[in-house]
């Protein structure tokens, strides 16, 4: 909304700053910090007044529950106020004549919805289960699906994998580009699921993740640096700018309630957009492979969970105490502060690492 007031720049030179993105993504973030630290103590109030707490378990999992019997009257489905802060924010600061920008805006209500009926059902029928598997990945997979072939039938979006670090590695993906944004939308939500499980691990990593890629799109929107770092220059791809700067601003000020000891958990309404939103965001600035390097956290604690179920079933042992990983180093006596605040790192060297690559050939 604020982005028209650029119209007004014959009243007054001040307005001509809302034409830059880099001013509105500073408000951007600054906005929906702010609406998270002040909605949310009423936010959590309310998710206490609904008995929407984490007092459940999983019989499969009886290991870790003694790593939260200190927070089982700990709200959960707080992903809500991260969600309506990022959207507000977004909706304030971006040009809404830009059509990624409402992809974003569907994607992450999408997946919220998901995840916020997994939660409801978890709170509903008192335990971990909430939606089975196959309906949560359906719901997942459904909203890739338009993703992938709205963008497979338009013509001016490239179809073509990059690879980073390598000057000429491109892999032209034809018809297999859909089922690949389903794979990138629905292993993105995942990954971001399973490493929510410390406080303000997910969250404080989306803050390196998300900050990285308004770095990335920025750069790939702007004609001047995507030819200085020979990447694809995608004009409409500069105003996803503003929504990484909402969502690594919503992720700040949710962070002041998720940090150790947690007051509220994202729950998969948090999670699950964050994920598919992240997910989304590497497929429209073409950057999906190095998604892998700056979410590696993400994607470890994905790959764990793969690993250890595999190392299961094929050779009947476990290569982890547990997963996610943070869970196998809660076991061998690592703090639940300290297992987060060096993850918080290897996030941010990572991001550092993700940006690098753009130039490196």
């Amino acid at each position: 909304m604020f982005y028209f007031f650029h119209h007004l720049t014959d009243l007054s030179i001040v307005f001509n700053l809302f034409r830059y993105i880099t001013f509105r993504s500073a408000g951007a973030s600054i906005t929906a910090f702010f609406l998270c630290l002040w909605f949310g103590p009423s936010c959590i109030a309310w998710l206490k007044r609904l008995k929407a707490v984490t007092d459940q378990k999983r019989a499969h999992a009886e290991a870790i529950h003694e790593f939260y019997k200190n927070k089982k009257d700990t709200p959960m489905m707080g992903g809500i106020l991260i969600v309506a802060s990022v959207i507000a924010s977004v909706l304030l600061w971006g040009n809404l004549t830009n059509r990624f920008v409402w992809l974003m805006v569907v994607v992450t209500l999408w997946f919220g919805f998901v995840g916020c009926f997994d939660d409801w059902l978890k709170m509903r029928q008192g335990n971990a289960s909430g939606l089975n598997s196959l309906a949560k990945l359906s719901g997942q997979v459904l909203v890739g699906l338009a993703i992938g072939v709205y963008l497979y039938f338009d013509p001016s979006f490239s179809k073509w994998l990059y690879v980073p670090l390598l000057k000429k590695a491109v892999l032209y993906l034809g018809i297999f580009f859909i089922p690949f944004v389903i794979l990138v939308l629905a292993g993105s939500s995942n990954a971001l699921n399973l490493t929510d499980g410390l406080d303000g691990l997910a969250i404080g990593c989306t803050m390196f993740t998300t900050t990285a890629f308004a770095v990335i799109a920025y750069v790939t929107g702007h004609a001047d640096f995507a030819s200085y770092l020979q990447i694809q220059y995608l004009p409409e791809a500069g105003e996803l700018t503003v929504f990484c700067a909402a969502l690594a601003g919503a992720s700040a000020g949710f962070l002041w309630f998720n940090s150790y000891p947690a007051e509220v958990f994202m729950g998969d309404t948090g999670s699950l957009s964050i994920g598919g939103a992240i997910g989304t965001i590497a497929v429209l600035t073409k950057k999906e492979i190095v998604l892998v390097i700056i979410g590696g956290v993400f994607v470890w604690e994905a790959l764990s969970v793969i690993l250890q179920v595999a190392s299961l079933k094929l050779a009947k042992k476990r290569i982890f105490l547990m997963s996610p990983f943070h869970h196998h180093l809660q076991r061998k006596g690592w703090p639940e502060s300290k297992i987060t605040v060096r993850l918080w790192i290897i996030a941010f060297i990572l991001a550092i690492v993700g940006l690098s690559s753009l130039k490196v050939r």
